[in-house]
Parts: C-alpha cells; structure tokens; sequence
C-alpha cells in the first residue's frame, strides 16, 4: 500500500497539468516543489515577461501615434509601478492553481524531493511511499564558468530589477535575449545585444533571423555577432566586460544578462537511486515520457525535447493517461507553432527551409513575401514584415510557415489544425483575406 498513487516532482506548467490530470482519472496525487505554484513560466518567465513586452508596446504606441495626429502622446514611465503590478497578478495566478489543486484533491507537498528508491522519496525529515512518479522539474538558466560570470544576471533576476538599466549589455542571441533586448531598448535602455553566431535566433527559419536582426539593430540595439564572453570585472566606473572574436574589445556597463540557454534542473534529485537513465544532461525518455525505470515518467524541460510550456502541458496530460488509462498517449512534435515576442513579432510551425532541403528525397519550393504592414506606411519608423511557405514542391504541401509582423504568434495558431493535415498551397491561395489586413498576405503569395 502506497501513501499515494502518483507523486508529481516540479510544480511548473507540466506538473500542474499531470497532477490535475491524473486526479481527474481517480488517482490519489501529491505534487512536491520547494518553489511557488506555477514554476518559471509564471513566476520568473513567460508571464511576466509578456506584461513586460506589453508595457514596451506602449512605448512604441507613444511614437507611433505623432504619425497619426497626436500631438502630444508622451508619458512618463514608473518601472517600479509595473513591477508592483506584475506582482500582484502573479500572486493571484498563483492563488488560482492552488485552488484548482484542492478542488481536484491533489496534496501539495512544499519540500525538495530525492529518492531513496523507485518508489520511496524524501520530502525534508519525512519519507513517503509512491506507486508512480512523473518528474517535472524543469531548467535553470546556464552560466558559464568564467571569471566573474557571478556579476551577470540570469533571465529571472530581470524581474527584480529595482530601477531600468543605463546601460544593458546582453550575451547570447536566442528568444530569450532577443526578447530582452527589445523590450528595454524600447524603456530606453541602452543595449548592446553579444551573439557567437553570425545571426540571432540560431534554430529559426533564416529569413526570420535575418529580418528580427536588421529589425532591432534598426531600433537602436548594438549587435555584435561572432563575438564571445571572456571575463566580468568591476570597478567604481562599472562592469568591465571581456569580449574576443569579431569584436575583441571591453565593454563598459551598468547590468549584465546571461541569456546563453537552459540545461535540465536534475540536481538533488539522486535519479540514480530510482533507476532514471540521465543522457547529454537531460532525463532520457520514450515517445511516452518513459524513463528506464518504467513507474517513473519525465516530462517538460527536465527532457530533452521541444522546451516550450504548452509542450510540458500536453506531455503532462498524455503522460498522465498513459499511466491512469487503458489509451496510453505519445507525443508528436511535428507542428509545434513558437514564437519571439519582439516587434515585430516573430512565429513559425513546422520545418524550416534548411530542414526541409535536408531531406534528400523532397523537392523543395519557397514562397516568400516582404512588405511594409499598413500601419507603418504613415511613420518614419517602417517595419518590414514576412511570410515565408516551405513547400513539397510534388504535392504541393507546405511543410513549415514563418511569419515576422505585428501579431505574428495569434495568426500563425489558426493555420496548425490545416497544416496537420496537409493544407497545400491551393488550398491556401484558394482562401478570401480580409482587407486590409497584413493576414490577407498569405493567401497571394506568389
């Protein structure tokens, strides 16, 4: 006899969503995290830096509107003011999952948890006993280890600021630097953004690291691609920072973020004891969310898949009805629409062209379209949009879609069901738009 049927280790978005899935098929569930309900997505990433991009927004609104008549747009802004509002709302997020837990009658255990054994797991100075274990318990975010690499913030401490940079010097060109750069470029910051790559965004369509690139170097942004993190030193001037490669120089400011990627949060775990198989850094799974051990699942950014949160939410659900139902759930990352919340905004779902030209058998066509978005055409400040289709040039399927433009992640969300199911070009250029509308774009491609 077990003191529960399902322990949940990680309280972020996957592990909310397998604990209430799996209550909701009559198991008796714990979910144990040391940290607040919600993880990082709520409580240090994805939500509050959407208010964040938001607050940039209206910033940009502000300059946009003398374009359209408004004399006198301009206000001040309170940094302090968001972050106080920021709070308050993740503070009721976090009240909402915790009553959405005692309705379903999941136990919530505040306490790290370690294994003793596949079945037996340490929550502080108590034992308790599980018949399956499903592992959410995320990433953190990586720092290198170089001299003074301790002076550097990692994404979750940007919260926390308690007044705007003067100078902001950024290391590494992913979404989650991008997105930074953007927004406090935008709160008039200023921002140097440091890549190793020639581009931004390494992993995305090329065309949409080429277009986001000119895109926040055209807003002010200092871009140094090619170029490496060697060394942090302060002194009373500031924070000295040691670059080599294409920009072999130091660099003088006030914060410094380390954006350079997220590994896996195994540490305390003693996966060892409870026959979890770890590879490359990350819990090695089946297409299930199995680990080796065969009562104990990982899922969300503790694996090595797609880290994104409404993939640890759907890998939650389908671990939990694998292991309460007799319809047991793989997972399929195939059309996984993402995006860079930047402005423009970037999405994009399915391949890109270099994936699909990397399958030697497929014939390949592209389908691309740039221009100035209707809005813009009475600023100054133009920005170019684009819509790319990479397509089966023989049955005419698209097989990936890229869009950089306002709005980009809620247009690219409608198109997934079709493109599962193999939408083709005709069927796509056979489509009425609504005019005027940068949407209308992609039904008169070329």
């Amino acid at each position: 006899m077990f003191d529960y049927d399902l322990l949940v280790i990680g309280a972020g978005s996957a592990g909310l969503s397998a604990a209430t899935a799996a209550a909701q098929y009559g198991a008796q569930v714990a979910i144990a995290d040391p940290g607040p309900l919600g993880g990082t997505c709520v409580n240090r990433g994805c939500i509050p830096k959407k208010f964040m991009v938001f607050a940039a927004d209206f910033a940009r609104q502000q300059c946009l509107a003398k374009s359209y008549g408004w004399v006198n747009p301009s206000g001040r802004f309170d940094w302090l003011a968001l972050r106080s509002a920021i709070d308050q709302e993740l503070a009721e997020l976090r009240q909402s999952y915790q009553s959405k837990l005692t309705k379903a009658g999941v136990a919530v255990l505040n306490e790290a948890a370690r294994f003793v054994d596949p079945h037996k797991v340490e929550l502080g100075d108590r034992t308790i006993t599980v018949d399956k274990v499903i592992i959410a318990t995320g990433a953190k975010a990586v720092k290198p280890d170089l001299p003074g690499i301790d002076y550097g913030l990692t994404s979750r401490d940007m919260f926390r600021l308690e007044a705007l940079p003067d100078q902001l010097t950024i290391v590494g060109g992913g979404y989650i630097g991008a997105e930074f750069s953007n927004i406090f470029a935008t709160l008039g910051c200023h921002v140097t953004l440091i890549d190793n790559n020639d581009w931004i965004l390494p992993g995305f369509d090329q065309d949409i690291r080429q277009t986001l690139h000119h895109s926040l170097m055209d807003q002010g942004i200092r871009l140094l691609p090619k170029t490496t993190l060697e060394a942090v030193r302060t002194d009373q001037s500031g924070m000295h920072i040691s670059l080599s490669g294409q920009h072999d120089d130091t660099l003088l400011a006030d914060t410094l973020l380390l954006a350079l990627g997220r590994k896996p949060n195994l540490e305390g775990l003693n996966l060892e004891a409870a026959g979890v198989e770890v590879k490359d850094g990350a819990i090695a799974v089946d297409d299930y969310s199995r680990t080796a051990q065969p009562s104990i699942f990982a899922i969300g950014d503790c694996t090595d898949r797609v880290p994104l949160t409404p993939v640890a939410k759907a890998e939650g659900s389908a671990a939990a009805q694998t292991l309460f139902t007799d319809r047991p759930q793989a997972m399929s990352y195939r059309w996984v629409p993402s995006a860079v919340f930047c402005s423009p905004e970037a999405a994009t779902v399915g391949w890109s062209e270099a994936e699909a030209r990397s399958h030697d058998d497929l014939e390949i066509e592209v389908h691309c379209s740039r221009f100035t978005p209707l809005r813009y055409l009475l600023s100054p400040q133009k920005r170019e949009s684009l819509i790319k289709l990479v397509v089966n040039a023989k049955s005419q399927e698209i097989l990936g879609l890229h869009l950089v433009g306002d709005e980009a992640s809620e247009m690219i969300q409608g198109f997934v069901p079709a493109l599962q199911r193999g939408l083709t070009v005709a069927e796509l250029t056979e489509t009425i738009g609504l005019h005027p509308t940068s949407g209308e774009e992609i039904f008169d491609l070329d």
